[in-house]
């Protein structure tokens, strides 16, 4: 038999036997409570964001691995922020963030955002910025973008 990959988006360190996990689980006769539990040590970090988790089990050896997923740059802002949510409209604004904070969001979605400098990496996080209607040292994301990539702004 092939292995069994069940998937869901859950809310980090806050796994429970319930669905999506739970029922899912139950009939391939593994150890629940211990998945849930790996899941939950492994996404704590993430606490208040959603995440993306896989289980991957063998139903014959009962085996199971956890695999997490990296949560969108936009849940990271709005973490940092400690706000709901973005923008409504064009000319809002919710939120500001330093550079510092850019680079440590640039800095925890290393593994899946393009670009091979941290400047590069940031210019991503100023972009999704800009579309949630969030500023950076009270400036518009482009105008940073612009000084990332002239040079003007070391990462």
């Amino acid at each position: 038999m092939a292995e069994v990959t069940i998937s869901g988006l859950i809310e980090g360190g806050k796994a429970s036997g319930g669905p999506p996990f739970g029922p899912a689980l139950g009939p391939l006769g593994v150890p629940v409570n211990n998945i849930i539990a790996e899941i939950n040590n492994k996404t704590k970090q993430f606490e208040g964001i959603k995440i993306p988790v896989k289980v991957i089990v063998n139903p014959e050896t009962k085996e199971f691995r956890v695999e997490v997923g990296s949560p969108p740059t936009s849940a990271l802002i709005l973490k940092e922020l400690g706000i709901a949510s973005g923008a409504k409209t064009k000319e809002e604004t919710v939120g500001n963030l330093t550079i510092a904070q850019v680079k440590k969001i640039a800095q925890s979605k290393e593994a899946t955002i393009y670009g091979k400098s941290m400047e590069a990496k940031m210019t991503q996080v100023l972009g999704t910025c800009k579309s949630m209607g969030v500023k950076c040292e009270n400036e518009d994301p482009r105008s940073i973008i612009k000084k990332l990539t002239n040079g003007e702004l070391k990462a």
